[in-house]
């Protein structure tokens, strides 16, 4: 009773710093969204910019996503199975886009594939336009959702061992075979954790694409980016609604993370920490 008494306050605490910090501020934006009725709202999202914008996030992440998953997967399994040297170098590497503000990783992009950067002559020579076009916004987005998949993943690779993989080996399959018939679907709930989260981030980003994009509207303007344009117009309702829109793509986004299991990479057959302890 005194442990529950205790405990309490600190609920509490918790409950409503959650309430002022995330759930009143989005319930605002729901309510100003929808402050003049269904109608403008719908008129909002449907304008032709506000559907390009859409569009762009969609294509942004859709190709992000799929880059950072295969890279996330190669690299959680250099750190976790092999030693050489800079290996702590690069796993603190990893974690630089969520050190570094997204704005420098804009600067640094404009520096490296502008028009007067290290490789933007180089590139304009043979026609290609990196920096205030697609290609930009694409790997400004890689940079700043890189870490997530790597993060999940290593640490369900350090459980699941090599044990399986190398019985498998014995049995004839090739490293690759082994790798995707049995460590891939081992770790399959860490991968997923990851693409959620990366996802996540990449409809979200802004710092980065906005100083990438040139902010052109229907061309190379995110949802994002949509919403700052309508606010600095004083279009409120175009600004709430596809505020609307972004926070509606971050909750079925947090509702298939709630869909995976909780047991993450722990595979069927394998011992987890819990497993490992009732089975001594």
């Amino acid at each position: 009773m005194r442990g529950s008494a205790a405990r309490l306050p600190l609920r509490v605490l918790a409950l409503g710093y959650l309430a002022v910090i995330l759930l009143v501020p989005v319930a605002a934006v729901i309510c100003r969204a929808f402050g003049d009725g269904l109608a403008p709202v719908w008129q909002a999202i449907t304008a032709p910019d506000a559907l390009h914008a859409l569009w762009l996030s969609l294509l942004i992440a859709a190709i992000a996503v799929p880059l950072n998953t295969v890279f996330g997967i190669a690299c959680a399994v250099v750190l976790v199975r092999q030693r050489f040297p800079g290996r702590r170098l690069l796993d603190a590497v990893i974690d630089l886009p969520f050190a570094i503000s997204p704005v420098v990783v804009g600067l640094a992009l404009i520096l490296v594939y502008g028009q007067a950067g290290w490789l933007g002559s180089w590139l304009a020579e043979r026609g290609i336009q990196v920096i205030f076009s697609l290609p930009g916004m694409v790997l400004a987005t890689v940079f700043v959702s890189l870490p997530y998949v790597v993060r999940e993943v290593a640490p369900v690779l350090r459980e699941v061992g090599t044990d399986q993989e190398e019985a498998a080996w014995t049995l004839g399959a090739s490293p690759l075979r082994a790798f995707l018939q049995v460590t891939l679907p081992a770790i399959r709930w860490g991968v997923a954790y990851g693409v959620v989260l990366t996802t996540a981030r990449a409809l979200g980003e802004f710092g980065a694409v906005t100083i990438v994009s040139g902010r052109l509207a229907g061309q190379t303007e995110t949802l994002t980016l949509y919403v700052e344009n309508r606010f600095e117009a004083f279009d409120l309702t175009g600004a709430y609604a596809a505020s609307l829109t972004l926070a509606v793509l971050a909750l079925l986004v947090l509702l298939a993370m709630t869909r995976l299991p909780s047991h993450r990479g722990t595979p069927p057959g394998f011992p987890g920490p819990h497993r490992r302890e009732e089975g001594r």
